[in-house]
Protein backbone atom coordinates (compact mmCIF):
# COMPACT_ATOMS: atom_id res chain seq x y z
CA UNK A 1 0.00 0.00 0.00
CA UNK A 2 2.75 2.19 0.45
CA UNK A 3 3.95 2.01 -3.08
CA UNK A 4 0.53 3.02 -3.96
CA UNK A 5 0.03 6.06 -1.39
CA UNK A 6 4.12 7.33 -2.81
CA UNK A 7 2.80 7.60 -6.28
CA UNK A 8 -0.90 9.07 -5.56
CA UNK A 9 1.43 11.48 -4.05
CA UNK A 10 3.97 12.48 -6.57
CA UNK A 11 0.76 11.95 -9.72
CA UNK A 12 -0.89 14.66 -7.39
CA UNK A 13 2.01 17.11 -7.55
CA UNK A 14 2.32 16.53 -11.11
CA UNK A 15 -1.09 17.19 -11.58
CA UNK A 16 -1.28 20.68 -10.18
CA UNK A 17 1.98 21.55 -11.72
CA UNK A 18 0.48 20.13 -15.12
CA UNK A 19 -2.51 21.98 -15.06
CA UNK A 20 -0.18 25.33 -14.20
CA UNK A 21 1.39 24.84 -17.29
CA UNK A 22 -1.31 24.14 -19.21
CA UNK A 23 -3.45 27.35 -18.01
CA UNK A 24 0.15 29.15 -18.71
CA UNK A 25 0.35 28.19 -22.26
CA UNK A 26 -3.06 28.98 -23.16
CA UNK A 27 -2.78 32.58 -21.72
CA UNK A 28 0.83 33.12 -23.53
CA UNK A 29 -1.71 31.54 -26.77
CA UNK A 30 -4.36 33.60 -25.81
CA UNK A 31 -2.42 37.47 -25.90
CA UNK A 32 -1.13 36.62 -29.15
CA UNK A 33 -4.29 36.41 -30.11
CA UNK A 34 -4.63 32.46 -30.97
CA UNK A 35 -7.67 29.60 -30.89
CA UNK A 36 -7.57 26.39 -29.08
CA UNK A 37 -5.68 23.97 -31.03
CA UNK A 38 -5.39 20.30 -31.00
CA UNK A 39 -1.91 20.03 -28.92
CA UNK A 40 -3.72 22.00 -26.55
CA UNK A 41 -6.65 20.26 -26.23
CA UNK A 42 -4.43 17.42 -26.12
CA UNK A 43 -2.74 18.36 -22.84
CA UNK A 44 -6.05 19.09 -21.35
CA UNK A 45 -7.13 15.29 -21.82
CA UNK A 46 -3.41 14.26 -20.36
CA UNK A 47 -4.49 16.54 -17.51
CA UNK A 48 -8.29 14.63 -17.31
CA UNK A 49 -6.27 11.23 -17.74
CA UNK A 50 -4.42 12.08 -14.73
CA UNK A 51 -7.45 13.10 -12.33
CA UNK A 52 -9.07 9.87 -13.52
CA UNK A 53 -5.65 7.68 -12.79
CA UNK A 54 -5.39 9.51 -8.94
CA UNK A 55 -9.45 8.73 -8.35
CA UNK A 56 -8.58 4.71 -9.23
CA UNK A 57 -5.26 5.37 -6.85
CA UNK A 58 -7.32 6.92 -4.44
CA UNK A 59 -10.35 4.49 -4.82
CA UNK A 60 -7.64 1.55 -4.33
CA UNK A 61 -6.23 3.54 -0.94
CA UNK A 62 -9.54 3.86 -0.09
CA UNK A 63 -10.59 0.23 0.30
CA UNK A 64 -7.04 -0.35 1.34
CA UNK A 65 -7.75 1.46 4.86
CA UNK A 66 -5.43 4.19 4.39
CA UNK A 67 -7.67 7.09 4.01
CA UNK A 68 -9.41 6.43 7.43
CA UNK A 69 -7.50 9.15 8.73
CA UNK A 70 -8.64 11.87 5.92
CA UNK A 71 -11.02 14.12 8.14
CA UNK A 72 -13.45 14.91 5.34
CA UNK A 73 -13.52 12.17 2.62
CA UNK A 74 -17.09 13.54 0.96
CA UNK A 75 -15.60 17.01 0.33
CA UNK A 76 -12.28 15.89 -1.33
CA UNK A 77 -14.33 13.65 -3.36
CA UNK A 78 -16.29 16.33 -4.33
CA UNK A 79 -13.34 17.86 -5.75
CA UNK A 80 -12.67 15.19 -7.51
CA UNK A 81 -15.57 15.01 -9.66
CA UNK A 82 -15.19 18.42 -9.95
CA UNK A 83 -12.41 18.56 -11.51
CA UNK A 84 -13.52 15.29 -14.12
CA UNK A 85 -16.53 17.26 -14.86
CA UNK A 86 -15.81 20.86 -15.02
CA UNK A 87 -12.93 21.55 -17.75
CA UNK A 88 -15.48 19.76 -20.50
CA UNK A 89 -18.53 21.49 -19.19
CA UNK A 90 -16.83 24.69 -19.65
CA UNK A 91 -15.63 23.58 -23.25
CA UNK A 92 -19.12 22.13 -24.65
CA UNK A 93 -21.80 24.24 -22.99
CA UNK A 94 -20.52 27.23 -22.25
CA UNK A 95 -18.13 27.88 -25.24
CA UNK A 96 -20.37 25.16 -27.17
CA UNK A 97 -17.00 24.11 -28.86
CA UNK A 98 -15.55 27.92 -29.55
CA UNK A 99 -12.10 27.73 -31.28
CA UNK A 100 -11.74 30.88 -31.87
CA UNK A 101 -9.31 33.62 -29.15
CA UNK A 102 -12.31 34.00 -26.85
CA UNK A 103 -12.76 30.26 -25.88
CA UNK A 104 -8.57 30.22 -25.43
CA UNK A 105 -9.03 32.70 -22.92
CA UNK A 106 -11.76 31.52 -21.11
CA UNK A 107 -10.02 27.66 -21.35
CA UNK A 108 -6.47 29.06 -19.86
CA UNK A 109 -8.75 31.01 -17.30
CA UNK A 110 -10.47 27.33 -16.67
CA UNK A 111 -7.25 25.50 -16.01
CA UNK A 112 -5.33 27.89 -13.97
CA UNK A 113 -8.62 27.61 -12.13
CA UNK A 114 -8.38 23.85 -11.97
CA UNK A 115 -4.26 24.94 -10.68
CA UNK A 116 -6.12 26.13 -7.97
CA UNK A 117 -8.67 23.14 -7.34
CA UNK A 118 -5.63 20.48 -7.62
CA UNK A 119 -4.18 22.44 -4.68
CA UNK A 120 -7.08 22.75 -2.62
CA UNK A 121 -7.64 18.56 -3.15
CA UNK A 122 -4.12 18.53 -1.88
CA UNK A 123 -4.95 20.40 1.50
CA UNK A 124 -8.20 18.64 1.64
CA UNK A 125 -6.20 15.26 1.69
CA UNK A 126 -3.96 16.67 4.53
CA UNK A 127 -4.38 14.14 7.51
Amino acid sequence: MSAVITLHEGLENALWMFFLAIGLWGAYNAVRGEGIDGSWVGAVYIAMALVVVLSVLAGIMWFGGALDGLQDPGIHFLYVGFSVVFPPFVYQIILEGDDSNRGMWVMSFTTLFMFGIAIRLMNTAIV
